[in-house]
């Protein structure tokens, strides 16, 4: 997530201090991803140092503040205008997971996969409930619309998440089923490898 562009795009509103561009930065995304004071300094320290903002004296109350700049606009229009890069995603830690479990001494795969199916439906529907209390009434701010695209993408999210799952324990199943109708394999490297090693049990029904 880039804190850096979400700063910028803030400051474009006007000059702000640091505390106000982490509350004003919550505020836009419902707090999914908080931050700290520290990281809201740290990456405004680095924005200055790259010539993207600069201190513009103090508010009444002796707030330090930092407007941006034309270099500032500049990286904020480049960044509104490029496609978020999927050629290098995010390490996921539930794909890394999985990928372990598979023949992990000891690990059934079925059990980690359908731990993470309740509670990937668990929060689905927690995000759903935050939706509907955010379209009983129509969004009268730009906070307010902001906060209802986010929790919608993350709706989105875990329905993939929650499909991509299924998938996962299908896979397993039918690698399981033509596992067991293979002749059984004589001693060598090939034995080793075959879906009855990775598997290590027999399909069972879902819960």
């Amino acid at each position: 997530m880039s804190i850096r562009h979400g700063l910028l795009a803030l400051l474009e509103r006007g000059p702000r201090y640091g505390s106000q561009l982490r509350t004003e930065f919550e505020s836009r995304t419902g707090s999914t991803w908080p931050l700290n004071i520290g990281q809201v300094y740290t990456t405004l320290s680095r924005l200055e140092r790259d010539g993207m903002v600069a201190q513009d004296g103090a508010d009444d109350a002796g707030h330090d503040l930092y407007a941006i700049t034309d270099d500032g606009r500049a990286e904020l229009r480049n960044w509104f205008g490029t496609p978020v890069d999927r050629a290098n995603p995010p390490r996921d830690e539930l794909a890394i997971k999985l990928a372990m479990a598979v023949g992990a001494p000891g690990v059934d795969i079925r059990d980690v996969i359908q731990a993470q199916r309740h509670h990937t439906l668990k929060a689905m529907q927690d995000y759903t409930r935050l939706k509907a209390q955010a379209l009983a009434d129509v969004p009268a701010n730009r906070d307010e619309v902001a906060w209802l695209l986010v929790v919608e993408q993350l709706i989105f999210q875990a329905e993939a998440e929650a499909r991509w799952l299924d998938h996962c324990e299908a896979r397993l199943v039918r690698l399981a089923e033509a596992a067991a109708t293979e002749p059984t394999a004589g001693p060598g490297p090939a034995a080793t490898r075959g879906p009855a090693r990775l598997l290590a049990a027999r399909p069972r029904a879902r819960r």
